[in-house]
């Protein structure tokens, strides 16, 4: 009867998310349009991005005691790679090894990281809004207010491009940041240049709005919304968000907490399942079979990593941040597993971005070109995402290597129109879960055969040519002793 009486409470559970979900899509279809196709003087925030308040879609299905068994078995698969590396470590040397040199690498330099992303969070705190505030404020006075608009509009460009765009990656690029110091600096430039730009474009169309009637103050947000903008959560900026009652200081700790644990996760799946077959096959001969060999053998800490980052950032940090923020809106994804198409999955694996590229690049291009061109918006998203994501890797691993440019452009893009929303059935889900597999597996592989290539065959004054050609297809030599992993 005990049984019986649980069973029925996981099912009431299933239940009322299933129920809860599909009221967040009736909320979402209704408030939020297909897209919204404004002119510039026009205000959007009454008719883009709608925010809502409702819960991340994992915390409702970890109250599932079948769903938090998955969960368990995760952390008991990391309880197995810690006791390996362990035992391994004893039986090598004789006594437990507890050090951590490959996470003291990575996050190497960390002070100068945190110097220099204070610069970057100062710099974009002070220079859009007080570009933005003094533009709305001159705006109704000025007799050239196009005028004036191109050149505090050039202003603007010229501070994304300088002060966020390359004066970071030169900091990056001069101290030779190790990767995930690298990664900090990099995706928050991106995520600041993102943000400054979402900021701009939703308020010049206010002051747009009421640029003919001279008797109306322009409208300009107060500074403590955009600064909480800066940290809150996402990247569409609105002057009010809905927002929780209380802050749950234990939901904080146990996510920060959760954080740190796929941190250690993915040391110990580099340290057990990377670094010793690359380490072999990097002196190997470029060919085919050892092509195929590496791209599966690297499916499994490649999927791991991908479950890692997704679980890490787009769950635990995200709403870490929510909560303290009181941020109630907390849809940074949705279920993107059981997506059937990779036209769904792209939509819903990373909500916060997704939104700001359909907002601020397809719709505003469908704007531009007056509703045509559909197919040229969508092929600008994907070459956008796909520029920003190789910028990303080529900085922090220290070479250009466009793997993943390729997979976007070519594999991501023919799998968008084949496997596309029409697709429905378990068969698409297990072809999209395949061909996701198999795409981890060639990034891992590709990239980590470049990474012990570029250090053991590295080129003294290389031309421009021999930088953009991959070092592993031609590196085979032995392995240097000195070289550190």
């Amino acid at each position: 009867m005990q049984q019986e009486a649980h069973l029925k409470s996981d099912l009431m559970r299933q239940f009322d998310s299933q129920v809860l979900e599909f009221m967040d899509s009736l909320i979402e279809e209704s408030a939020t349009p297909h897209c919204p196709l404004l002119h510039l003087q026009g205000s959007s925030q009454g008719q883009g991005k709608q925010f809502v308040v409702r819960r991340s879609l994992l915390d409702e299905l970890f109250e599932v005691n079948h769903i938090r068994t998955i969960y368990h078995m995760f952390i008991a698969l990391l309880i197995l790679f810690i006791l390996s590396t362990l035992v391994v470590d004893f039986i090598d040397e004789g006594r437990l090894v507890l050090d951590f040199d490959l996470l003291v690498y990575v996050f190497g330099q960390f002070p100068l990281v945190v110097i220099t992303w204070i610069c970057m969070f100062l710099s974009v705190l002070v220079v859009p809004y007080s570009l933005f505030h003094t533009w709305a404020s001159h705006y109704h006075e000025s007799s050239h207010g196009t005028l004036w608009s191109l050149l505090l509009g050039s202003l603007f460009l010229l501070y994304q491009g300088l002060g966020l765009g390359f004066l970071p990656t030169f900091v990056v690029v001069k101290n030779s940041f190790p990767p995930a110091s690298c990664f900090i600096i990099i995706l928050e430039q991106v995520r600041l240049m993102m943000k400054a730009h979402s900021y701009i474009r939703e308020n010049v169309p206010k002051v747009l709005a009421l640029a003919k009637d001279k008797s109306i103050s322009p409208l300009i947000p107060q500074l403590s919304h955009y600064i909480y903008f800066l940290f809150a959560p996402t990247l569409i900026y609105r002057d009010k968000y809905p927002r929780n009652p209380i802050i749950r200081w234990s939901y904080v700790a146990s996510k920060l907490l959760q954080v740190l644990g796929c941190l250690f996760y993915a040391y110990y799946v580099f340290v057990r399942l990377c670094i010793p077959q690359f380490r072999s096959i990097s002196q190997q001969l470029f060919d085919l079979r050892a092509m195929v060999l590496c791209v599966f053998n690297s499916i499994l800490p490649g999927v791991l990593v991908l479950f890692l980052a997704f679980f890490a950032f787009l769950h635990c940090w995200l709403n870490a941040f929510a909560e303290m923020l009181r941020f109630a809106d907390r849809m940074f994804y949705k279920d993107w597993w059981n997506s059937t198409s990779f036209a769904n999955y792209y939509r819903t694996w990373n909500v916060v971005v997704h939104d700001w590229l359909y907002y601020y690049v397809y719709c505003d291009f469908l704007w531009m070109s007056k509703k045509r061109f559909r197919a040229a918006g969508m092929l600008l998203v994907f070459t956008m995402s796909a520029v920003v994501h190789e910028y990303i890797l080529a900085i922090c691993f220290g070479f250009f290597y466009p793997v993943l440019f390729c997979l976007f452009m070519c594999f991501g893009m023919m799998f968008n129109f084949i496997l596309h929303d029409r697709r429905k059935g378990p068969i698409w889900n297990v072809i999209m879960w395949t061909a996701l597999f198999l795409g981890q597996g060639v990034i891992i592989c590709l990239y980590s055969q470049e990474w012990y290539a570029q250090r053991y065959c590295p080129l003294q004054e290389p031309s421009f040519l021999e930088l953009l050609k991959p070092r592993s297809w031609s590196c085979h030599l032995q392995t240097n002793p000195a070289v550190d992993s």
